[in-house]
């Protein structure tokens, strides 16, 4: 059972809701040039803390966290950020237009308990790579603070907390900011206890599923348990302390308005790539058909086995790639793991095609380097002019990511797109 509970949030000080100078996006998608660019719109952007300027190594003096910490505490003293007052969950809407259809999502955010994985409690569904760990944890060890929000699914198919959104959002938001993509993200304050109970009960109900920010979460553990050590050496055994729970962004995974796009592959031989025999080897799991020109993508709409797009740097339009029916994951895919997993397009396209044939595993992150990903589907076959092949994917359905994370079994590595990200710098959560 999940345990979610209010907090007292710092926030920026404000005169209007408008936060759109002070915001911006996960730390992990902004580029050098995008921190300056959002510096030049506010020195108090909250890319100041996020990505801190200095050295990386920790016991350098001088170093990015030692200034990160510097300027939480010396924003919170001065006014810069304010705390709540009381305890309180945090409505999040973001909207925006895909397609022209308008849609929106909304979240809770609270803070929500640690559990280790195999708890059952707080379940992955993705694979990540270890790179950024020690910078987070770093950061987070330094500001005792969750400067950004893990975002959380929970299960909720018959839609019952609609009416306490509705009920949260019944006036003006207090927070508001529009992204670079057109997105506006407004934050609705809940303090009132009755609403909150109601919120904290009707989603201790389902297991949390972590659809982005497995990094920060796998660090607040490591920070947890660092913090536990600390107080234990000290003699000290407290009660609910702040570094059992991490802020979170809670979304219903049931909902229709939820968007999960595709991350497609681009890769490079290990050797000197030849069309004609890559094809060959790929035919012999997949019948691999030719494809009109227009809009290619929707060959893969309707498809009940696994099934990609791809485009080699020799060929004018991309070729449909569907598993043959006479393939036997179970016997092919000799990797130890779920049904669900093995029926994923992007695991089928890892263990039948990407490992095999190109040499590229996450398990030899040596070979990684030869693996790009994109997000538009036009984009990743436009790659081949410099790259060896292109592989455009369907999105990852929430049935088949519920399925694998149940199994206890975590999907390969950007499996899924949750769009829009969350923003980071509407609401912060110290831990000192």
């Amino acid at each position: 059972m999940a345990r979610i509970l209010p907090f007292r949030a710092w926030t920026y000080a404000r005169t209007s809701p408008d936060l759109s100078n002070l915001t911006a996006p996960p730390y992990d998608v902004i580029s050098a040039e995008q921190r300056e660019q959002l510096l030049s719109a506010s020195p108090h952007n909250v890319v100041a803390l996020e990505l801190p300027e200095g050295p990386p190594d920790p016991d350098v003096p001088g170093n990015r966290y030692e200034i990160g910490a510097r300027r939480w505490d010396d924003w919170r003293e001065s006014g810069v950020l304010v705390r709540g007052e009381s305890p309180a969950i945090y409505v999040l809407e973001q909207s925006y237009e895909l397609n022209g259809t308008p849609i929106r999502r909304r979240a809770f955010i609270a803070e929500t308990q640690l559990h280790a994985f195999d708890e059952g409690v707080i379940l992955p569904h993705e694979r990540t790579l270890p790179k950024a760990l020690g910078d987070r944890f770093n950061l987070i060890s330094a500001t005792d603070a969750n400067l950004s929000q893990v975002f959380g699914l929970y299960q909720d198919p018959d839609d019952r907390t609609a009416s306490l959104f509705t009920e949260a959002m019944s006036g003006d938001p207090s927070m508001t900011s529009v992204d670079a993509d057109g997105v506006t993200s407004a934050v609705w304050v809940v303090t009132d206890p009755s609403l909150i109970e109601r919120v904290t009960s009707a989603l201790a109900d389902s297991p949390i599923f972590i659809a982005d920010g497995h990094h920060r979460y796998t660090v607040a553990l490591a920070y947890r348990d660092a913090r536990r050590e600390r107080d234990a050496s000290a003699g000290l055994n407290p009660i609910d302390p702040d570094y059992d729970f991490v802020m979170m962004a809670l979304v219903n995974m049931d909902d229709p308005d939820l968007v999960v796009l595709p991350t497609h592959r681009i890769a490079d031989h290990y050797e000197a790539f030849h069309a004609e025999e890559f094809y060959a080897q790929l035919g012999a799991h997949f019948t691999v058909s030719d494809l009109p020109a227009g809009h290619p993508s929707s060959a893969l709409d309707g498809l009940d086995r696994p099934a990609f797009l791809v485009k080699t740097r020799a060929d004018d339009r991309p070729r449909l790639a569907v598993l043959r029916e006479s393939v036997d994951l179970d016997t092919e895919i000799r990797a130890d793991h779920s049904q669900a997993w093995k029926e994923l397009d992007v695991a089928v396209l890892l263990e039948l095609v990407l490992d095999p044939i190109l040499r590229i595993h996450p398990d030899r992150p040596d070979t990684l380097d030869r693996l790009h990903f994109a997000k538009d589907a036009h984009d990743a076959l436009r790659m081949t002019e410099r790259h060896d092949v292109a592989f455009v994917l369907r999105p990852t359905r929430m049935d088949q990511m519920r399925a694998v994370s149940l199994a206890g079994d975590v999907m390969p590595q950007k499996s899924t797109y949750f769009y829009p990200k969350l923003l980071s710098g509407l609401v912060m959560r110290g831990m000192d």
